[in-house]
């Protein structure tokens, strides 16, 4: 249900400067935005009655001992759900609730509809076997401290005793799983049966349960790895004669496009943008590469194919990288010169009292991407904020020297800029403190990853990288990332691209290394939609900030532009600028 939800889980609070509620509209009714309010309050609670490890992983631990299982009758419990939330939702004037109720409105309205849509037409409970993974909120209990260990430990029993029925629901389910995702599903199930067998007895050891619990615990424990190990061994014998491809189709990817993203723009207008950004991107590397060459190639004649040029001048840039070993401190290190950056051109406040953890990224999150943040919801806000790192560990040398080329000295610097500061990280510590629980917990995607590709260009804007035409180059490559991001997704799902004609377009347009081309072939595979949040996000940010420009004229100040588009919460960019440009 969390992914039906779309939701992506908020980070710890802080005190913006603007508090996101929005101004009362003309028309507003107090009595009924009262009552919205109510009503808010009584679906939240009801949400996490019928989504228990949604409400665990953002901090509601009412439901922490409770595993749903996964059948056609909590399928159906889902869907009368939703209808009667829709229902209680036409009771309510759109018109006269303020400006934030009825962002709030839209927001649950889209996520019912969403989740109608996926049971009734996507159906992914069908072909998608890695849905059903039981490791990620087992983990979040046992790692985050919101209670004492002993009491997380008995939640943890709890739950375990209903794992076997729940993989065994999961088997009923699945149909014509899509070979790519089955893959997936084993990989990451077993993955995450550490969490299970290792993790669990190891915590037991630091508590004073007596020993015959203990005992049960351990023995509860097993038999869930067992349930576990045997799913993942039973996806091995699936072998359909005419397997479903993992390919969306049109008329699936627009509604998911709609659903997920909730942009102005449809798919298609999103998709042709693309297409024109990376002619305009690869304008800009073209001239940076010939004021570069001199430096670097001295005489040597420059190649008449702007393509070959751009390619010679990354390629020669990308040899400087750190070694395999110092992947994960490099990246520490950086952390506080972002920060020290940030308040020295005064671009937006960091609360200094909210942890961010850099650590390996666990083994049950492995398979899509090598980089990422996961943040305490807004119930849990004195959680750690954690920066996922891939790990280089025994990957061949090769391997490893074309995944470090393209996290190269500059590229690393973007990445953190993005995953961290001012990017993900920062952005979540903001959208906790919007009163709206809604925004935090129905969040937008799109505005997300947009923050995040507009935070990289802010940055270099403002002069960080010295102006060095050698970081801009590396931006405008990493630019074209969110860019080929949204033309391969659409591409590959819509127009039915093949992995050579994608790999191309990552590689010699997108100056991709192959590791990292391949990478993300896996991952359109593997996901659909999301890879076109970025760039999304960003052109509908940049967008709003420049008709900001010119709403403010001289009264502009970029620090007041970010904090205040940053406290509306996880709202889709859309409903934000209707807000900023009233």
């Amino acid at each position: 249900m969390r992914k039906l939800f779309l939701c992506a889980t908020a980070a710890a609070a802080f005190m913006a400067c603007n508090n996101g509620g929005g101004t009362q509209g003309s028309k507003a009714d107090s009595s009924l935005n009262a009552a919205f309010q109510a009503y808010q309050d009584r679906f939240i609670e009801q949400l996490w009655k019928e989504n228990p490890e949604w409400a665990t992983t953002v901090g509601y631990h009412k439901y922490d001992s409770l595993l749903p299982i996964p059948d056609s009758a909590a399928a159906q419990a889902r869907l009368a759900f939703a209808r009667q939330q829709l229902d209680s939702l036409k009771t309510f004037d759109k018109d006269k609730l303020t400006d934030a109720n009825q962002i709030d409105l839209q927001l649950i309205e889209n996520a019912l509809q969403s989740t109608i849509w996926s049971i009734n037409e996507l159906k992914s409970n069908e072909w998608d076997p890695s849905s059903f993974n039981v490791s990620n909120t087992f983990a979040f209990i046992l790692n985050e401290n919101y209670a004492p260990l002993e009491s997380r430990l008995r939640s943890i029993y709890s739950r375990l005793q209903h794992v076997p029925a729940y993989y065994a629901a999961a088997k009923k389910q699945i149909s014509n799983p899509v070979p790519e995702l089955t893959s997936l599903a084993i990989d990451q199930n077993n993955g995450g049966l550490g969490v299970i067998e290792k993790d669990f007895a190891d915590s037991l050891q630091k508590t004073t349960i007596p020993a015959a619990e203990k005992a049960a615990m351990i023995a509860r424990a097993k038999t869930a790895a067992a349930a576990i190990r045997d799913y993942a061994a039973w996806l091995k014998t699936l072998k359909p004669a005419q397997p479903r491809s993992f390919r969306l189709g049109k008329q699936l990817y627009s509604q998911k496009f709609n659903f997920d993203i909730q942009s102005t723009f449809s798919a298609e207008q999103i998709y042709d943008s693309a297409v024109a950004r990376k002619a305009f991107v690869h304008s800009e590397m073209t001239k940076i590469s010939r004021q570069l060459w001199p430096k670097y190639f001295g005489n040597a004649t420059m190649p008449t194919d702007s393509l070959i040029l751009i390619s010679r001048m990354i390629d020669t840039l990308s040899v400087k990288h750190v070694k395999p070993e110092e992947f994960q401190s490099a990246i520490e290190k950086q952390i506080p010169e972002l920060i020290a950056f940030i308040k020295e051109k005064d671009l937006l406040y960091i609360d200094p009292s909210k942890p961010l953890v850099v650590r390996k990224e666990p083994a049950y999150m492995a398979g899509v991407a090598g980089a990422s943040i996961s943040a305490p919801g807004p119930y849990d806000k004195g959680g750690n904020t954690y920066y996922n790192v891939g790990s280089l560990e025994g990957w061949p040398k090769d391997k490893a020297e074309s995944y470090l080329r393209e996290y190269n000295h500059y590229i690393l610097q973007i990445l953190d800029i993005h995953e961290a500061i001012p990017g993900h990280y920062t952005q979540l510590v903001y959208a906790n403190q919007s009163p709206s629980l809604i925004k935090s917990l129905l969040s937008n995607g799109a505005m997300i990853e947009g923050w995040a590709v507009y935070t990289e260009q802010m940055m270099l804007e403002n002069g960080y990288g010295n102006n060095e035409p050698e970081m801009w180059l590396m931006w405008y490559k990493w630019n074209l990332r969110a860019v080929c991001n949204t033309i391969l997704d659409y591409n590959v799902h819509v127009n039915n691209m093949s992995r050579e004609d994608a790999i191309h377009l990552l590689t010699k347009e997108a100056f991709q290394q192959q590791a990292e081309a391949e990478g993300k072939w896996k991952r359109v595979s593997v996901t659909s939609v999301q890879l076109t949040s970025y760039f999304t996000g960003y052109k509908e940010i940049i967008d709003l900030r420049e008709a900001y420009k010119t709403k403010m004229g001289k009264e502009y100040n970029l620090k007041a532009f970010n904090e205040k588009f940053l406290s509306y919460g996880n709202s889709p960019v859309k409903y934000i600028r209707q807000l900023m440009l009233k």
